[in-house]
């Protein structure tokens, strides 16, 4: 099946950004995607000073949009970190994916908050602002499970691992890494995690914008279950496409059996909620 993953260049203002999304969704569904995701924060500037402004409810406008279009072009709607949502007196990093009805299956909160200081680099503290998600978020289609992630989560093997363990043959994780950690890990995660869990994996950026006050990295991929990059964008605003050949997957699991050859009477993860 062919997946798409939208780098959309973000705005100051959240009508533009959500009309030009729905535009480039509907573009990826003419060229024969069925699946088809968003980047994080794809309806706001990224940065703890706009998640109160921007943050919505869910269901709320930019969901409605997403379950609008996800069922005018009948695909597989992976929602980025669609908005800042607000629930409870609390703001979560959040990500929404709806099926081809427009009906919500899955909502990812943010598991690992990012909150870093590489001195003389950058130094960044969602929890300023954002609570945790605590739970993990899969959903099916005719064509595999997938797992959800959102950007810092990729860091931590485990939850990858878990996906893995429960069925889940691609890994989407909607991220913007920075100039910083762009460069230097970007790409190893996406190919560790991969290689790891003989699965394919997916991250999809907003588009750098130099005059942003946080830059994103940009150069969305999808790594094949060896480790290959098998799509990469540059920088700018962009579309690109992959075909996720699950033939290739069983294939790399029966030629290097790991998941089978586990000494699970050593060692183990467990999903615990």
């Amino acid at each position: 099946f062919r997946l798409a993953l939208i780098q959309l260049h973000v705005s100051a203002v959240k009508s533009d950004n959500l009309q030009r999304a729905c535009g480039l969704v509907r573009e990826a569904s003419a060229k024969g995607a069925k699946v088809v995701a968003l980047p994080e924060c794809f309806n706001s500037p990224y940065g703890t000073q706009y998640f109160k402004e921007y943050a919505e409810k869910i269901p709320g406008e930019s969901t409605q949009k997403l379950s609008e279009v996800a069922k005018e072009c009948s695909i597989y709607l992976v929602g980025g970190r669609s908005i800042p949502e607000e629930d409870g007196g609390k703001l979560y990093n959040t990500c929404t994916v709806f099926g081809p009805d427009g009906a919500m299956l899955a909502k990812h909160r943010k598991v690992h908050l990012f909150d870093i200081n590489i001195p003389g680099k950058i130094q960044f503290k969602e929890s300023e602002t954002l609570s945790p998600g605590n739970s993990f978020s899969m959903f099916d289609t005719p064509y595999c499970k997938v797992g959800l992630g959102i950007c810092y989560d990729i860091r931590f093997a485990e939850m990858a691992q878990i996906y893995g363990q429960k069925g889940c043959q691609l890994l989407i994780y909607p991220g913007a890494f920075n100039l910083t950690t762009g460069p230097a890990h970007w790409e190893l995660l996406q190919r560790g995690r991969a290689v790891d869990n003989q699965v394919y994996v997916a991250t999809v950026s907003p588009a750098r914008d130099e005059k942003a006050s946080y830059v994103a990295w940009g150069h969305s991929t999808v790594v094949n279950p060896w480790g290959e990059v098998i799509a990469k964008a540059g920088a700018e605003e962009t579309v690109i496409y992959t075909d996720i050949d699950l033939k290739k997957l069983a294939e790399v699991r029966q030629q290097i059996p790991i998941l089978s050859q586990k000494r699970c009477d050593l060692y183990g993860r467990e999903m615990k909620k």
